[in-house]
């Protein structure tokens, strides 16, 4: 996938996206259709955010998080289930991307070998922006998490 940025180095801009999500919208809508909230996160995404006094301000930056991935892989509402993309903390580590299913082909069809996400939120405003790039493999090495 040719973004028209080059490569630089072996590396390869594939997109950038960014989101925000208004908290009281989300409340609102979790509170009138709490079903909804298995259809938007995955199980560790919900009991990530419930071990908060108020889930819904990391739920919202989760949110966030999904429709930047889209935006970054260049599609659009559809693509992919919003479960497709979870929002993954290791240890006491930065949250990170883990994509499955459709948002997994899409992100191996375009190159995505690394992903970058940046999260935060106030009381009324969640946000994220996530940046999609490709990474050469090093000659004679095969690198992880790619089709040979």
């Amino acid at each position: 996938m040719d973004t028209g940025t080059g490569t630089v180095g072996g590396c390869r801009l594939v997109g950038i996206g960014v989101d925000g999500v208004e908290v009281t919208r989300l409340r609102e809508l979790l509170a009138r259709r709490p079903s909804m909230a298995e259809r938007l996160f995955t199980e560790s995404e919900l009991a990530y955010a419930t071990r908060a006094t108020d889930p819904i301000p990391r739920m919202a930056t989760r949110f966030a998080a999904k429709e930047a991935t889209m935006k970054a892989l260049g599609v659009g509402l559809g693509a992919f289930r919003f479960t497709d993309v979870e929002v993954v903390r290791i240890g006491l580590g930065a949250p990170t991307l883990l994509l499955h299913h459709a948002a997994d082909d899409l992100a191996r069809r375009s190159e995505v070998t690394d992903w970058y996400l940046s999260l935060t939120h106030t009381d009324q405003m969640a946000m994220a922006f996530v940046v999609a790039e490709y990474v050469a493999p090093a000659r004679g090495s095969a690198r992880a998490g790619t089709a040979s």
